[in-house]
């Protein structure tokens, strides 16, 4: 037998300042890969429930737990010359820091890229804002709404003729800020490891969002404008790629892009005279558009999930969170995984997207709450009398 391997990132320590969703989603993702993150937050209580806090049906605290799985967490005050020197020491033994605070902040708390890197100068130090370090936007508050609207993404989402729509997926902050960021982070860490410097990495929300609009930014170029909200190749405007209402009030999403997709389509619903139609956009694609939705408005959705079942053409049920998480695919790939958490019971999360050999998924239940904050200290080789001192006069909690 193989020695088991240890995980990809279990070398690497993670100092995570962050606490709204970019920068826990993040570093969530660096953790289930075998990163040993610290949560860093402060003394005082901000609103935030902490992982392990709170009540299982305040959607806030279980929100919490689920950012801050398999991560340790010590709570310290910044603002305090002790906590700046204990910010410093956790920093010079790390990888990688995290933080989420508004341009200008972790410098005028001593704790930004400058600080970090005089006392390691193989330190990765990722800052993740709505709009980035620089121009004019740079210090407007905002959330996922605003980044979108910034974009340009917000005005492509919705239905042609209605309003902008917003998403239960927010786009700007966990695909944007978080995976961008984790990008960012990985590379340089490789860059680190084989140079033996770190760099500094500013990621914008924003930008992280406009970025990948690439099928708009195509249409704008190749036509000259912009498609209307709904209008575009893969916003509603072809009748092979749409959602269509059946006869008990389900959905069924259709994308046939391909030609032999589409035609195979035509032929289950019996319309093989549509197989030259589907690409036809504007008049012409409303026409075929409504055609189809009197085709599927008139069976329901079992009937319509038993005719395509053995058909390879992109025909697919549009389930409910409780369907998906249900559903055997998700099962076999164990995305929905039941954990037991102290004060909480038993809880779903969603396992990690990557599938690397010899990496399994665990939720650490003594990584899931509360804070560690003297075992980190005398890790980082503080003494007891010291750690007792600071907790008295409020440095730590």
């Amino acid at each position: 037998m193989h020695p088991a391997r240890p995980k990809p990132l279990s070398h690497v320590r993670v100092l995570d300042l962050s606490q709204l969703l970019p920068g826990p989603m993040a570093t969530l993702h660096l953790a289930d890969l075998g990163a040993d993150v610290i949560r860093m937050g402060p003394v005082a209580e901000s609103g935030e429930p902490e992982g392990g806090e709170g009540s299982p049906t305040d959607v806030r605290s279980v929100l919490a737990l689920m950012l801050n799985r398999n991560k340790r967490a010590i709570r310290v005050d910044v603002k305090h010359p002790a906590g700046r020197e204990i910010f410093l020491r956790l920093a010079a033994q790390a990888d990688v820091i995290v933080e989420g605070f508004r341009p200008g902040v972790v410098d005028q708390l001593g704790i930004g890229y400058e600080a970090a890197h005089g006392v390691n100068p193989r330190i990765v130090y990722c800052s993740i804002s709505g709009y980035g370090q620089t121009g004019p936007h740079r210090l407007r508050a905002g959330h996922d709404i605003n980044y979108l609207a910034c974009a340009g993404v917000g005005d492509q989402i919705g239905v042609s003729g209605g309003p902008p729509a917003i998403s239960n997926l927010q786009i700007g902050d966990l695909l944007g800020g978080s995976l961008t960021a984790v990008m960012g982070i990985l590379a340089a860490l490789v860059d680190a490891q084989v140079h033996g410097k770190g760099r500094y990495i500013d990621v914008s929300m924003t930008d992280s969002v406009m970025a990948h609009a690439v099928l708009a930014l195509a249409t704008r170029t190749s036509s000259g404008r912009t498609a209307p909200r709904g209008e575009d190749l893969l916003s509603g405007g072809l009748p092979c790629y749409n959602y269509y209402r059946t006869q008990d009030g389900r959905y069924l999403a259709v994308g046939a892009l391909e030609a032999k997709f589409w035609e195979r389509l035509c032929d289950t619903v019996g319309r093989p005279d549509l197989k030259s139609k589907r690409m036809v956009r504007g008049a012409d694609g409303q026409r075929v558009r409504d055609e189809l939705q009197s085709i599927f408005g008139a069976r329901n959705s079992e009937e319509w999930l038993r005719m395509f079942r053995e058909v390879d053409c992109c025909v697919e049920l549009v389930l409910t969170l409780d369907e998906a998480i249900a559903s055997e695919q998700a099962r076999e790939r164990q995305m929905a995984v039941e954990t037991e958490y102290p004060g909480f019971g038993k809880l779903t999360l969603f396992g990690p997207p990557l599938r690397i050999e010899d990496v399994g998924f665990t939720a650490d239940p003594r990584r899931c709450g509360g804070t560690q904050s003297e075992d980190i200290l005398r890790a980082a080789g503080y003494g007891s009398g010291e750690i007792e001192a600071w907790r008295l006069a409020g440095v730590i909690g």
